[in-house]
């Protein structure tokens, strides 16, 4: 099978196109993002989270009795080593997660693509109650984002099952 041959069969590696390459890196970015964040937990492993959290709140000039300070200072008067590790795991497992569809975009598997329909397609239902619960223009850029990467990569599958079968070759 040729190079050529492989790019038409369905669920084998295309040459990307612009498009995914770009959900792919955004999607490794945001494992990267996660990884931090995961590598940020552990950095608090045996410290006073309560007055790490206090600090943050402090230096970012937030108000403790609003509402979103309050709860982050409540849930980290509850953080114990062991919960700083199950978190920690499971930013690696998404961090994970996200690398895989990257790389899967990246070198235009149909796999990813579906990882990636489906994946951003559960957040959709989410985002929307968020939205009409409190409407913010950051809500419905996120929303409309996610929207068009979901549509993009139904999309790109919906045009991988338009190409015709390869021939049988003889052998």
């Amino acid at each position: 099978m040729s190079s050529s041959d492989a790019a038409l069969t369905p669920g084998a590696p295309q040459a990307a196109p612009r498009g995914l390459r770009a959900i792919a890196a955004m999607e490794a970015l945001k494992g990267a993002l996660v990884l931090i964040a995961g590598f940020g937990l552990l950095s608090l492993l045996h410290q006073d989270a309560q007055s790490v959290a206090e600090h943050l709140v402090h230096h970012l000039h937030l108000n403790p009795a609003r509402r979103t300070p309050r709860i982050f200072l409540e849930l980290a008067s509850h953080v114990t080593d062991q919960r700083l590790w199950g978190l920690a795991a499971l930013a690696a497992l998404y961090a994970s997660l996200r690398f895989l569809e990257a790389f899967g975009l990246w070198r235009g598997y149909a796999w990813a693509e579906w990882l990636g329909a489906v994946s951003g397609g559960i957040y959709v239902p989410l985002e929307v109650i968020e939205l009409a619960r409190h409407a913010t223009a950051l809500k419905f850029a996120t929303l409309g984002f996610n929207l068009v990467v979901v549509v993009y990569l139904a999309w790109a599958l919906w045009r991988r099952r338009q190409q015709p079968p390869l021939a049988e070759s003889p052998r």
